[in-house]
Formats: structure tokens, C-alpha cells, sequence
């Protein structure tokens, strides 16, 4: 049974979608074991791409060539065309959660967050070089500009981690707040959303100390710097509110109200954010001019999501 449904899932995923001109949305489903593939011009499912098991966040491989997204149960990468969604392979790799590209490409760092691992992988033959034992949920991570660090928030004991790419080696481990989740370098500092509270802690990359906290909403849970660098906007999941706070102050300037557990979110190049709800099943799409707010429906519990305007989406669809 197991082998017909491995065969089945190979040859859905491995077909491409006839090209038009529009975008796709790829939202990972974590409870569906299914990516929805949404032309972003219609607001509409295209279809969904399954998984193997529980896939939730991804990376884009540092040549454009490949979305990597993570099934963590499922135990393997998915690498998907970005441009039709087809399947072009699969490599194992134990829990890969949450999982980020070093800036300058070399290293790919998976959270293991049901393992309580932190892996470094060589980019592109995907080997492992280092794997850090973790004490509790390796969740989400942020790099140093230089590539010569990661951070990563550990959700089930109140903690950041600093590891030290060059030489592979822990630097610190500090606390930082109930619960912590999103991690965000910004101006020479951490950002840290802290899921069991109102709050961002704002932390010292150096030695991991916490200098002050940013009060956005309950359930503060993942933070995005704005294309154009002037805003981060805050997620607080809790709440059913997204903060947007000013880039430098750090103060915020507008909140909007966006039910269903607000997730990840992604910024479209027409000025709309699209946003999961991880508890209702759908995509929000807010206009931030107006703060009208459209859903989209998709699979069970959507998580991370990537926008990729560029894409070609079916030509049939203008017949639906």
C-alpha cells in the first residue's frame, strides 16, 4: 500500500502545468500532507501537490533553480520547479521543520524541531556537516549578513542559540521569552517574536542579551521586513492581529485584523500580503491601502507560503 501511494504521489507531483501568463502562491499545508498551487491573478486553487506527510516551511535554492520545502514527518526535502510546481526530486533529511540558505549560500540549516536537532548541510550535495543536538524545538532561524552565524529560537525551553558557521560551534544559549518563534536580524540586532507573549524581544547578537521588548499583540509569532525595508510586520497569531511597526523606531504605525490564526506571510509585487491562517484553512490576501481582506481556501492547517509572481499558471483557467 505504501508503495502504490509513493508511486501515486510521484506522478502528480511530477506534472507540469501548461504556461499562461500569471503567478503562483505555494502554500504548504501541514496537516493536509498537500502543497496548493494558487494563481495569484484569480485568487484561485490551481490544485495541490501532495506530500509526503507534514510539510511547513521552505527555501529558495540560492541559483532560483529549485523551492526546497520541508515535509518534517515525512522526513525528506521536496524540491519543486518554482515556475510549474512539478517535482523535480527528493532527498532525505531527518525532521526538516523550519530551514534557511546561508546568506552567501553555502550552508543549508534544517530546525529539527520534533528531533530537538539543528543540522548544517553542505548547499548543493546536501551533506551533513555538523549536527547540533538541541535541548527542546529547534523552531524558526535567522542569519548574520556575514554568513558567519545562525539563531535559532528554541520554542520549548524559552531560548536562542547562536551557532558559529566557521567553526561549528555553539556560541551562546540564552533566554529570551515564553515561547519564542520568528527571528529577524535587523540594524545590528535580533528581533525575536515570543509566541507566550504580547511581545518582540529585541537581543543582542553578540552574547544573546535581551535589550528591551516591542509590544505588537498576543501570540506575537513571526516577523517580515517589508520589500522596501521601511516596516516589519508582526504576526500575532493569537490575537487574529498583524502589527506593522516603523522599520527604525520600531514603533508601531498600524495594526490590521486578519482572523484564522495569521501564520507566515509573503509580499506580492502589486502591494497586496498574503497571509496563512493556520487555523481556518485558507490564504488571506490584505490591500494594506484599504485593509480589505479576501480569503482564498486551501488545505488543512497552511503554513508557509512563497509567492513567485513570475510563474505560469494553466491556460484552461480561463474556462473555469
Amino acid at each position: 500500500m505504501r508503495a502504490v501511494r509513493l508511486l501515486l504521489f510521484l506522478l502528480i507531483a511530477a506534472a507540469p502545468m501548461p504556461a499562461a501568463a500569471a503567478g503562483i502562491a505555494f502554500v504548504m499545508n501541514s496537516d493536509g500532507a498537500s502543497i496548493s498551487l494558487i494563481d495569484m491573478a484569480r485568487g484561485k486553487e490551481l490544485r495541490r501537490v501532495p506530500a509526503l506527510r507534514e510539510p511547513h516551511h521552505w527555501a529558495l535554492t540560492p541559483d532560483g533553480a529549485s523551492l526546497i520545502i520541508g515535509d518534517s514527518s515525512g522526513n525528506a526535502l521536496l524540491f519543486l520547479d518554482p515556475e510549474t510546481g512539478a517535482l523535480q526530486r527528493r532527498v532525505v533529511v531527518a525532521d526538516p521543520y523550519q530551514l534557511g540558505f546561508s546568506p552567501d549560500g553555502r550552508f543549508l540549516v534544517v530546525n529539527g524541531l520534533a528531533r530537538n536537532q539543528i543540522d548544517v548541510y553542505s548547499s548543493g550535495d546536501y551533506k551533513l556537516v555538523r549536527r547540533f543536538p538541541i535541548r527542546s524545538m529547534p523552531s524558526h532561524l535567522a542569519f548574520a549578513p556575514d554568513s558567519g552565524r545562525v539563531f535559532v529560537s528554541l520554542q520549548g525551553s524559552n531560548r536562542l542559540v547562536a551557532i558559529d558557521l566557521r567553526t561549528m560551534q555553539m556560541l551562546w544559549d540564552k533566554p529570551v521569552g515564553n515561547t519564542p518563534a520568528g527571528v529577524l536580524w535587523h540594524d545590528g540586532r535580533l528581533l525575536v517574536a515570543d509566541m507566550g507573549t504580547d511581545y518582540l524581544a529585541e537581543v543582542d547578537p553578540a552574547d544573546g542579551h535581551v535589550l528591551g521588548h516591542v509590544v505588537t499583540g498576543k501570540g506575537a509569532h513571526n516577523l517580515f521586513l517589508s520589500p522596501d525595508g521601511k516596516t516589519i510586520w508582526v504576526n500575532n497569531r493569537v490575537a487574529g492581529t498583524i502589527t506593522v511597526l516603523d522599520a527604525h523606531s520600531l514603533q508601531p504605525v498600524r495594526t490590521y485584523h486578519v482572523s484564522g490564526g495569521p501564520d507566515d506571510l509573503a509580499f506580492a509585487p502589486d502591494g497586496k500580503v498574503w497571509v496563512t491562517r493556520r487555523f481556518a484553512e485558507s490564504v488571506a490576501v490584505l490591500d494594506p491601502a484599504s485593509g480589505q481582506v479576501k480569503t482564498i481556501d486551501v488545505g488543512r492547517s497552511p503554513h508557509g507560503i512563497f509567492l513567485n509572481p513570475k510563474a505560469p499558471t494553466p491556460a484552461n483557467l480561463a474556462a473555469r
